[in-house]
């Protein structure tokens, strides 16, 4: 829903490095402990050697959106006058989504596997439009609002090299491309997405071999590789008024921090 409202305070920057940092340290801590113990008899020792095996997987995650604004636009009123707006867009903070799926690995070699991981993403993207042209009665300019709820389908394809198993304990590294499919949007929306999107993802994890199945927790970044923005959206606003704030954005594209827990 688009509100109209003060600007606020933004400090969130800083917090998105720190809570990324921090999950990253938690991460290769888990992994460098796992190193140092002394050998004892592991658990499920023949796992690895499928040639192909089947689990399912949950977590969470956090959508981010990078956009590049336009800076100053040239706007037709309503009494057919033009005037210069300056107006920007950013999203104020970042909303933990949910992550459910399968996932299905193939054994290529003693170091490596591929994984193909069809999922669906629930989340939410909150922007901020700021105009710094017009103001209010204190002098604040003014602001719109916009919770863009988004649910992707996704099947990403991912190449995992993986250390040498020591006791229960594996870590590894992962790289693959995660194209997704966009299921939200509507024509009220400022704002509106294509259909369709393209990930690169890099990431880190650590295998856990239990007594009756594996444990793998993984940090995962994915960073868009096209523009994601639906540049015919605007051709369907039925409030003309919002034309310039669909405007103040040229193209964008989406950033996301996952943090996933497979079960095999």
């Amino acid at each position: 829903m688009n509100t109209i409202c003060g600007r606020k305070p933004r400090y969130i920057g800083c917090m998105r490095r720190i809570q990324t940092i921090g999950i990253v340290v938690v991460m290769m801590a888990i992994c460098m402990q796992a190193a140092a113990q002394e050998r004892r008899v592991q658990n499920k020792p023949y796992m690895d050697l499928r040639p192909f095996h089947f689990g399912v997987l949950v977590g969470m995650h956090a959508q981010d959106i990078e956009f590049q604004n336009v800076g100053m636009q040239t706007v037709t009123l309503e009494d057919g006058t033009t005037a210069e707006k300056l107006i920007s867009c950013d999203q104020d903070r970042w909303d933990l989504g949910f992550t459910v799926g399968v996932l299905g690995e193939t054994r290529l070699s003693e170091h490596f596997a591929l994984r193909v991981a069809p999922a669906m993403y629930f989340g939410n993207k909150h922007l901020t439009f700021l105009n710094h042209t017009d103001h209010l009665e204190n002098g604040e300019p003014l602001v719109m609002k916009q919770d863009m709820k988004t649910v992707y389908v996704s099947s990403a394809v991912s190449l995992i090299f993986a250390a040498k198993r020591f006791n229960n304990h594996r870590p590894y590294i992962i790289a693959g491309i995660n194209p997704m499919l966009n299921l939200s949007g509507k024509d009220s929306d400022i704002l509106r997405l294509k259909r369709y999107d393209v990930l690169m993802e890099l990431g880190l994890g650590c295998d856990f071999y239990l007594p009756f199945f594996k444990l793998r927790p993984e940090l995962k970044f994915g960073f868009g590789l096209i523009d994601n923005k639906d540049l015919d959206h605007i051709n369907h606003l039925k409030d003309k008024n919002l034309n310039m704030y669909t405007n103040s954005v040229s193209q964008s594209r989406s950033k996301f921090v996952s943090l996933t827990f497979y079960f095999e």
